[in-house]
């Protein structure tokens, strides 16, 4: 199989890692791509996010199958694209893509489904959103109602911070047209879990779970991020647990999808919060995590082509998907700044055979090394060496048979990174629960 692979992160070079080892795989090629995805495909100096070129992309290379990334081009309408020009996708269509661009219809969704949501208003008008919250005092969560690059949440204590992140969003304008309409969102509070289903419209593959750490700093202080850091599989992930989660929300979703002629092929991220009262859903996503992908794909023991293409042709029934019982630890290493203003172009040292070292059935192994890193915000410097490009830099990724030592050997990877103010959190998967319990705010990439 040729392959198109769409996007520009640490996602996509753990997929690219994924993808080229499978023995399916005859040609892979990176729309984007950074310095990790240039040792392991071709890089196209493509933009992820312009669907009209990565469609002639995909037709000049010759794909057989292209993998999207990222939201935006899915939004945009990159798998409808490339259907009419012939070309499968592992990516939702741009109708089941809204279950992430547009929070007001994954709720209605959800409420038609009969699916576990927080209680929430949907407000067109600033003057209405306001007027509700004078008579509805105390904690709410805020957000824009589209895509805002992980920044179009506001955690509310009071309605007098609520009436503020309302104005900055609507009249202020400060995501755009995705601020136009709010929703306004119980808060909730528990433990947060992010799952991953590969779906193929009708069918899901076994489930697997990670959980994710959003803000910057040690015991979850300051602000959101896009992530620092991520660890597969959460303690409290069980067989019960996954068939509840399959049976009253991944099952519901595809089968309301399919009932507005909109069947979801792909991924369906689903980031949760386990209440009192059982799961709830705090926000879909219509694609893989960052930096989630990077904890889960190294568990993957299945060939990664086959399950993508099943996905994308409907037919996951012909296929056996299994995930290995070992654990993974992933930390994010950031500019100094992040998620505020970086300065970039330091030079890195430690990434030698980043993202070659780990084989294809490492998961299934303890014979091989234990650590990955995956490039994020990595380019070539004129040389042709390693310099920092972003504001998330790098993920040292660790394997083992426990949580504990998959942790251990993700921090020695760490270790022998290094760039000129080079940054991370000393505490992920220190415990098998993730980020203290919270708001129920999930972090988009960025």
């Amino acid at each position: 199989m040729k392959v198109l692979l769409v996007g520009a992160g640490g996602r996509e070079h753990a997929l690219a890692w994924r993808i080229a080892q499978s023995p399916q795989l005859t040609r892979l090629w990176v729309a984007g791509g950074n310095y990790g995805t240039a040792a392991l495909a071709e890089n196209l100096p493509v933009s992820p996010d312009e669907v009209a070129a990565v469609t002639a992309a995909a037709q000049q290379v010759g794909a057989d199958l292209v993998v999207a990334g990222p939201e935006l081009p899915l939004a945009r309408g990159l798998t409808d694209r490339l259907a009419e020009v012939g070309i499968p996708t592992f990516g939702p269509t741009q109708a089941a893509a809204r279950l992430e661009s547009s929070k007001s219809f994954a709720l209605e969704v959800m409420r038609e489904a009969g699916v576990p949501a927080p209680w929430h208003r949907v407000f067109d008008a600033e003057a209405a959103a306001l007027r509700w919250l004078q008579g509805n005092p105390g904690p709410v969560v805020v957000k824009a109602d589209g895509l805002a690059a992980g920044k179009g949440v506001a955690v509310c204590e009071t309605s007098a911070e609520a009436m503020q992140a309302v104005r900055h969003c609507m009249s202020g304008r400060a995501f755009g047209a995705a601020g136009e309409r709010v929703v306004l969102e119980e808060r909730l509070t528990g433990r947060e879990i992010s799952v991953f289903a590969f779906c193929d419209g009708e069918r899901w593959a076994p489930l697997v779970a990670a959980c994710d750490y959003k803000r910057r700093y040690d015991g979850g202080g300051g602000p959101n991020t896009g992530g620092m850091g991520s660890f597969s599989p959460p303690e409290l992930w069980t067989p019960p647990l996954a068939a509840a989660i399959g049976q009253t929300i991944i099952q519901p979703m595809l089968q309301a999808m399919a009932g507005r002629g909109a069947p979801y092929r792909g991924v369906l991220y689903a980031g949760l919060m386990l209440t009192s009262d059982g799961p709830k859903v705090l926000e879909f996503n219509c694609r893989l995590g960052d930096p989630e992908t990077q904890a889960v794909l190294p568990l993957l023991e299945s060939d990664p082509l086959e399950l993508l293409q099943a996905c994308a042709a409907g037919r996951l029934d012909e296929v056996a998907v299994r995930w290995s019982r070992r654990h993974c630890a992933a930390v994010s290493v950031v500019s100094g700044g992040y998620p505020g203003a970086y300065a970039t172009g330091f030079p890195i040292t430690g990434l030698e055979a980043a993202g070659a070292d780990c084989p294809a059935d490492a998961a299934a192994r303890t014979d091989c090394p234990d650590s990955i890193v995956f490039c994020a915000g990595v380019a070539a410097d004129a040389g042709g060496r390693p310099v920092t490009a972003g504001g998330r830099v790098l993920t040292a990724v660790g394997l083992g048979d426990s949580r504990e030592a998959a942790r251990a050997a993700a921090y020695r990877r760490e270790a022998g990174l290094s760039f000129e103010w080079a940054q991370w959190r000393t505490d992920i998967a220190a415990d098998g629960l993730g980020e203290s319990a919270g708001p129920g705010v999930a972090a988009a990439d960025g």
